[in-house]
């Protein structure tokens, strides 16, 4: 189509384009408008919308950025900034550009959306809710949000949204932090455990740290490893543990997926701290016998729960989970339990945190 075969009011057609699942039609047809000098604010604006459902999220984030530049007043256009940035993965900062316009205009009801997902991507549920109590207020249809954030109540795992927002949020000071303020020992009782179900001996072999953060548990582990992968939902994190240098390989991956998908298959799997993020921990069991060989050792802490449940769900929003529930799903698992202790493998506000520090071996 020549620019000149454009219906009167090209923006609305490109946006009728969107809702029928012809998004590259109508971002090609906007880009075209604009290079030729004939696209304003608005077919700007309707183009980072065109770009987002086509799942462009690179091109969205650069048009957005450029609408930005050319009406930094325009509310709408910190929105769109702000979505663009959050589906290009840049939580905290498209937070902070939804918010800039609401500062520019208090009373938004897209702006308002736009938070309460974006907050339900950090897990954040209480802030979540109140944006979406003014998305609605404000005549936005806001099912979608309220269904999610009433399963996220219910979830039995955190919201990977959550966990990768909350790590790539401390990366920077996170070893100082754990080790610190927190007391962190995890992976150190995870290798006395490992010494102490081996005879005081321990076998090298290719080594797994599911969950390996900026790679606290590396230099435990590195010694008895003929080879050493990481595996974190974080990319700040992984990017420190990249720094550090101790790792053969590192990736970026939802760890539950990532042990049904790889090839790999280890004679050791380490997780230290991770399954205070999973409630029910049935799939990464399964997922972490599939790639682990016979005869290795599945070595993991998790906060301790003393009550009946099989896990909770705590104030910290970390799951803590019962000794009960690690040996029955341990035997349901094809594992044999080799070790279960009590720990302490971090503090909170100077107070001990109860734990369990587990090795399983698999049948």
């Amino acid at each position: 189509m020549s620019l000149n075969d454009w219906p009167a009011d090209p923006v609305d057609e490109a946006r009728q384009l969107v809702q029928a699942g012809r998004a590259g039609e109508a971002a090609a047809r906007l880009s075209s408008l604009i290079e030729a000098g004939r696209g304003g604010l608005l077919a700007r604006l309707t183009l980072v919308d065109a770009l987002l459902a086509e799942a462009r999220q690179t091109d969205a984030v650069a048009a957005a950025r450029e609408l930005t530049q050319l009406a930094p007043q325009w509310a709408d256009a910190a929105v769109a900034f702000g979505r663009a940035l959050i589906a290009h993965g840049a939580l905290p900062t498209g937070i902070g550009e939804l918010h800039r316009a609401l500062r520019l205009e208090p009373v938004h009801p897209g702006a308002e959306l736009a938070l309460a997902e974006a907050w339900a991507d950090a897990g954040e549920v209480e802030k979540a809710q109140t944006h979406l109590e003014r998305a609605v207020a404000g005549g936005k249809d806001g099912r979608g949000v309220a269904a999610r954030l009433a399963a996220m109540d219910e979830a039995k795992r955190a919201d990977a949204g959550f966990v990768r927002h909350l790590f790539d949020q401390f990366s920077t000071d996170y070893d100082a932090r754990m080790r610190g303020r927190l007391g962190y020992r995890a992976p150190e009782i995870l290798l006395e455990l490992a010494l102490m179900v081996g005879g005081g001996r321990l076998r090298k072999t290719a080594t797994l740290d599911l969950g390996c953060g900026t790679g606290l548990a590396a230099p435990a582990f590195r010694p008895f490893a003929t080879s050493l992968t990481g595996v974190d939902l974080s990319p700040q994190m992984i990017a420190q543990a990249e720094a550090a240098g101790h790792y053969d390989a590192l990736t970026v991956n939802d760890i539950e997926a990532w042990s049904f998908a790889t090839p790999q298959r280890f004679g050791r799997v380490v997780a230290a701290d991770v399954f205070v993020y999973l409630g029910d921990l049935t799939r990464v069991f399964q997922g972490v016998r599939r790639i682990l060989r016979p005869g290795g050792l599945f070595l993991f802490t998790t906060e301790r729960n003393a009550g009946a449940d099989d896990f909770m769900l705590q104030e910290t929003r970390r799951y803590a989970h019962g000794e009960s529930y690690i040996q029955r799903l341990a035997a349901e698992s094809g594992y044999d339990v080799r070790g279960l202790i009590h720990c302490t493998p971090r503090y909170n506000a100077g107070q001990a945190i109860p734990g369990l520090a587990a090795a399983l071996m698999r049948i």
